[in-house]
């Protein structure tokens, strides 16, 4: 039983994509992370190298794995509990994005430590659009929104304390797969909502933005009744997301078009002892 590590994103995936795709809800974000490196190259978060691992059983089976792109905190996907010793023996782990029940285990090994986010994940069941829905209409986002669509991103990491230097490449990545839908009100955007590239049958809704101006008539819901409504019309089987759990307004509008929780997600920071 070991823990292998590498920031090769090719050798990762052989290693641990299979393991990975068998439960692409759990393991959403390192699908979607390791998809990015493959695609950006192994700089795309930032200039340290990543740290991609992945835990073989006494079966010889991969069983979990770890994604840590500097400077975000590391990534846990589904893992054994008898994983998590030798995983701290292994590395230093400035943090951890884990399930609930792993991030605390993890976390009461450390002397000091502190949670900066409680995120829940949610699968999409019976999709139920808002009704009445609110004035206007969604479309598919193109290129020519490109200038639009970057402001809004940059604004929603503002918000969410996410870091929007990535804000163009995301915006030309999504255009390039009709991956991001909008909600306009005679003719002017008012709301938007992303989805991630389809892997192993799941796709994520992501970057749910309505400016502020716009808010509390209901085109949150409905852009994202919308993405999600295409995402399965093209053939994903998953169509999942997370939420922030210290908003619940959000997870209520989320809840009454058809979402069903998964599991809740910590983001723990290790502190100094």
């Amino acid at each position: 039983m070991t823990w292998t590590f590498t920031d090769d994103v090719d050798a990762f995936l052989e290693a641990a994509e299979a393991s990975l795709s068998a439960r692409p809800a759990e393991n959403t974000l390192l699908l979607t992370v390791t998809a990015t490196l493959r695609a950006e190259g192994p700089g795309a978060y930032g200039p340290e190298p990543p740290v991609l691992g992945w835990w073989r059983g006494a079966d010889g089976e991969v069983s979990g794995a770890l994604v840590h792109t500097p400077p975000f905190p590391p990534v846990l996907g589904t893992v054994p509990p008898e994983a998590l010793g030798p995983l701290t023996g292994a590395l230093v782990l400035p943090g951890i994005n884990a399930d609930r029940a792993t991030a605390l285990l993890l976390a009461s090994r450390w002397p000091r430590h502190r949670v900066d986010e409680e995120h829940r994940l949610y699968r999409l069941g019976t999709l139920v659009p808002p009704s009445p829905a609110p004035a206007g209409l969604p479309r598919t986002a193109t290129a020519a929104d490109r200038a639009l669509l970057v402001d809004w991103i940059r604004a929603f990491g503002e918000e969410t304390g996410q870091d929007g230097e990535r804000a163009e490449r995301i915006v030309d990545t999504r255009t390039a797969h009709g991956g991001l839908t909008l909600w306009e009100n005679g003719g002017v955007p008012v709301s938007m909502a992303g989805v991630s590239l389809r892997i192993a049958g799941a796709v994520r809704v992501v970057t749910v933005y309505t400016p502020p101006e716009h808010r509390g008539r209901g085109y949150a819901a409905a852009v994202t009744a919308q993405a999600s409504r295409l995402a399965r019309e093209d053939g994903a089987r998953e169509v999942l997301l997370f939420t922030d759990l210290a908003n619940p307004t959000s997870n209520g509008v989320y809840r009454r078009i058809g979402y069903e929780a998964v599991s809740d997600r910590l983001l723990i920071i290790a502190e100094p002892g």
